[in-house]
């Protein structure tokens, strides 16, 4: 039920209306940002990825996780809340021996689980959408000192507008494939509130980017933070 009362679900149902869901080529880079080319790629993860864990928090339809699988030889498992993103990325994916895909809540998930990942990451998924307290500890809890967590979020000043000055959830909306908006809540931190709330669940940030769509004016869009399990 939790699924299926998100704007999440709304959006999957008419992506799967729209077409079907068939295998796709892997594609030839990782995507952090909302423009395609743009930025890092999977070395953001590492410098061998080469038979590494690595867990993807909100994996959407699959396509980062497919090419870290196919590219780098990484072991994936990709977490979506939306049940319909999960059977979406399997019909693209699912041939690929060393992903799989789960449907369920990512804190849910983290604090579910035993294994240890070499990297969790996630890219305009679960980290901004779900209460930071509770998921970067789940986070860490999964992680080893020195292994790394990796996520992008919606720029805090996109838009022209400003970062929270406190710790809780801002109303944002989620764009449908028919234009309709839906609203949601989103922590829309900045770099320096990121970082505080990273050291606080045992991360030490090792890199901030931000990033910019020449079509979306000249404000920043993408947050791109790395950070290091101490």
């Amino acid at each position: 039920m939790l699924a299926q009362a998100s704007p999440w679900h709304t959006h999957a149902l008419q992506r799967t209306a729209a077409g079907l869901a068939e295998p796709l080529a892997v594609p030839a880079r990782m995507e952090w940002t909302t423009r395609p080319g743009q930025g890092p790629g999977a070395d953001v993860l590492g410098p061998d990825l080469h038979g590494k864990r690595l867990l993807e928090l909100g994996c959407g339809p699959g396509h980062n996780a497919a090419h870290l699988a196919t590219r780098h030889g990484s072991h994936i498992t990709g977490v979506d809340l939306i049940g319909l993103q999960v059977r979406r990325a399997r019909s693209h994916y699912g041939r690929l021996t060393n992903l799989i895909f789960v449907a369920g809540h990512a804190l849910h998930y983290l604090q579910a689980s035993e294994e240890q990942f070499d990297a969790i990451y996630s890219v305009f998924g679960a980290i901004g959408l779900v209460t930071p307290e509770l998921l970067l500890q789940a986070i860490a809890q999964r992680l080893a000192p020195g292994r790394v967590l990796a996520f992008s979020v919606p720029h805090p000043e996109r838009g022209g507008r400003s970062p929270s000055g406190d710790d809780r959830p801002r109303r944002d909306y989620v764009t449908l494939p028919d234009r309709t908006r839906l609203p949601i809540a989103r922590w829309e931190f900045s770099m320096a509130r990121w970082e505080k709330h990273l050291s606080r669940a045992g991360f030490r940030l090792t890199s901030a980017q931000e990033f910019r769509d020449p079509l979306m004016g000249h404000w920043p869009t993408t947050l791109l933070l790395r950070a290091r399990k101490l």
